[in-house]
C-alpha cells in the first residue's frame, strides 16, 4: 500500500511555519467545552512534540529540535533540560521522555529521539540534578533499525513506563508497509524492553533476532502516541492512519497483531486484532479528522464530573477536537471539547496527558501553547460535603468577596463586603477539591501567604454561619 502525500504526514504537515495572521485568528478561535470546563494557558513552546510528568510534579516536554523543556510550579523554565542533536524533518526530531518507576531515588530520565542525519531513532537516558542533565551519566538503552533517507512520516516516538516497570516504545514503520509485520525488525511495532534496554524474558518472542525478542505488539503503521492506564496497566495505542480510518489499538495483551499494512480500521481477517476504536476522515468535524495525535487516561484523583470519568481521551490534529470513549464491555463515544488548539483548517492539538493532579492537558502544535484543561463546577463542593458550609442555604446575594491580585503570588488579599466584621471562616480548596487552609477572621479583611501553594487555580469558601459565598482565584509563581 503506497503512501501518500495526504493529511497524514503527523508532524512534517504540522511543522509549517504558522503566520502570524493565522496565530491571530487562533486567539478568536472560541473553544467548546461542557459547562464548567475551561482551559488555561501554562506555557508557550516551539514546535512542540509530546510531553510527560515526572513523579515529583514537573512536565517535561519535547520541542521537536532538540530541547527538553521544563514546567515547574506552572513556570517554562529558561534552560532545558539537555539539549539535544537531532534531525528533525519530517516527522523525526526529539519525540518522547519518561521517567524510570524509582525516578525519586535514581534520577534517570528516559528519551526517545532521530539521532542527527536521520540514521536511526536512539533511547537513551540521563540523570536528572534539579532541572538539568548531567550529560556525563547519559547512556545509549536501545538503537532502532535505520531509518529511510528524506524527509519521511510514520516515525512513533512515545515511550512509557508500564506498571510491570518495563519500557513500551512506540516505533513506527518508516513509509516502509513491509516492516509492520515482519518479527525481524523495530519498526511498526509496540517494543517491551527493560530498564537498561535488553529485551525481558517473558516477551512473547523469546528467541530469534535481538528485534524479535523485544517485541510486544505488531501491525503497527505510526503509533505516535498511546498511553497506560496507571490504576489497571491498560494500554491503548493511537495508530495514525492512512487512507481512511484513525485506530485506538489495545496492546494491553501481547503478541497481537493490528492488521497494517493489510488492513486499516475494522478486519474480517481473524489474524488480526480490530480497534478498540476507530474514526473515519470524513463526516462531521466534530467526531473525523485526519490523524489521532493524543489520548490519555483520566486518573481517579481528577475533579471532573462522575459521567467524565472511567474513559479514554483522545484528539484529533486537523479537526481540534477531544473525544472519549468508555472501554467497558460496550465502547460509547462522546464529544468533549471542539474548536481548540488554534484556527480551523490548521494543526492544531498534538500530545494529550493527565497530570498528576487530575487534570488533562495538551499542546497546540500551532500556538506552541500547554494548556491545562480545568473544571470548576460544583464537584469543589461534593468533594467537602463534611463541611458545614454545603449544608447551608444558597449565597446570599448581598454579600461579595473581593480576591486580589489574581493570579497570586507571594500573598493574596481578601476582602469581605455584607459580610459580619467577626466569625468569618475562610476555607481555601485546591483545584481536585483538596483542602488547603482553614482560618476564621476578626474582621472583614485579611491577607494570607501563599508562597508556598502550588501553581494552579483555588477556591475560596467564606461561611459567617448563615451564607456561603465560593469564589476562583488563581495562584502563579
Amino acid at each position: 500500500m503506497n503512501s501518500r502525500a495526504s493529511a497524514h504526514r503527523l508532524i512534517s504537515k504540522i511543522s509549517i511555519v504558522v503566520t502570524s495572521i493565522v496565530f491571530a485568528a487562533s486567539l478568536t478561535n472560541a473553544q467548546n467545552y461542557p459547562q464548567g470546563f475551561s482551559q488555561i494557558l501554562v506555557a508557550t513552546i516551539s514546535k512542540p512534540t509530546n510531553m510527560a510528568f515526572a513523579p515529583d510534579g514537573r512536565l517535561f516536554i519535547c520541542e521537536q529540535i532538540g530541547k527538553l523543556r521544563v514546567v515547574k510550579n506552572g513556570t517554562l523554565l529558561t534552560r532545558p533540560f539537555i539539549t539535544l542533536s537531532v534531525d528533525a524533518r519530517g516527522d523525526k526530531g526529539l519525540l518522547g521522555v519518561a521517567f524510570h518507576p524509582s525516578f525519586a531515588t535514581n534520577g534517570w530520565v528516559y528519551i526517545f529521539y532521530t539521532r542527527a542525519g536521520g540514521t536511526n531513532n536512539r533511547i537513551i537516558r540521563v540523570k536528572a540534578s534539579a532541572d538539568t542533565a548531567v550529560t556525563s551519566s547519559m547512556q545509549t538503552i536501545l538503537d532502532l533499525d535505520p531509518l529511510k533517507a528524506g524527509t519521511l512520516h510514520g516515525i512513533g516516538g512515545t515511550i512509557k513506563f508500564g506498571t510491570d516497570g518495563k519500557l513500551y516504545v512506540g516505533s513506527g514503520y518508516n513509509q516502509q508497509d513491509s516492516k509492520s509485520q515482519a518479527l525481524n525488525t523495530y519498526l511498526g511495532k509496540i517494543l517491551r524492553i527493560n530498564p537498561d534496554g535488553s529485551a525481558p524474558p517473558d516477551n512473547p518472542y523469546p528467541t530469534g533476532s535481538e528485534q524479535a525478542k523485544r517485541i510486544w505488539c505488531y501491525g503497527i503503521k505510526n503509533p505516535y502516541t498511546f498511553d497506560i492506564d496507571r490504576a489497571t496497566g491498560k494500554i491503548f495505542v493511537n495508530d495514525v492512519g492512512e487512507h481512511t480510518w484513525e485506530e485506538i489499538n489495545d496492546a494491553t495483551v501481547s503478541k497481537r497483531n493490528f492488521g497494517w499494512p493489510k488492513a486499516e480500521g475494522n478486519s474480517t481477517n481473524p489474524q488480526f486484532t480490530n480497534p478498540v476504536y476507530a474514526y473515519n476522515h470524513s463526516g462531521d468535524a466534530s467526531t473525523t479528522g485526519c490523524a489521532i495525535s493524543g489520548g490519555a487516561f483520566l486518573s481517579a484523583n481528577s475533579n471532573y464530573p462522575q459521567q467524565y470519568k472511567n474513559k479514554y481521551y483522545f484528539m484529533d490534529v486537523c479537526s481540534g477536537f477531544i473525544n472519549s470513549i468508555t472501554y467497558s464491555d460496550s465502547v460509547v463515544r462522546s464529544v468533549f471539547a471542539t474548536n481548540i488548539g488554534g484556527a480551523s483548517g490548521s494543526y492544531r492539538c498534538i500530545a494529550l496527558t493527565c497530570g498528576l493532579n487530575g487534570n488533562l492537558y495538551y499542546l497546540s502544535r500551532q500556538t506552541g501553547g500547554l494548556y491545562r484543561i480545568t473544571y470548576s463546577g460544583s464537584t469543589i463542593a461534593q468533594n467537602a460535603k463534611t463541611d458545614t458550609e454545603v449544608q447551608l442555604q444558597s449565597p446570599n446575594p448581598t454579600k461579595k468577596i473581593l480576591i486580589y491580585p489574581s493570579p497570586a503570588r507571594e500573598s493574596v488579599t481578601i476582602e469581605l463586603k455584607e459580610f459580619s466584621a467577626t466569625n468569618n471562616l475562610i476555607k481555601i480548596y485546591d483545584e481536585t477539591g483538596i483542602l488547603v487552609k482553614s482560618l476564621r477572621i476578626a474582621g472583614t479583611k485579611t491577607t494570607i501567604n501563599t508562597s508556598t501553594f502550588t501553581t494552579g487555580v483555588y477556591y475560596i469558601i467564606i461561611n459567617d454561619g448563615l451564607t456561603f459565598i465560593k469564589e476562583k482565584f488563581e495562584v502563579s509563581h
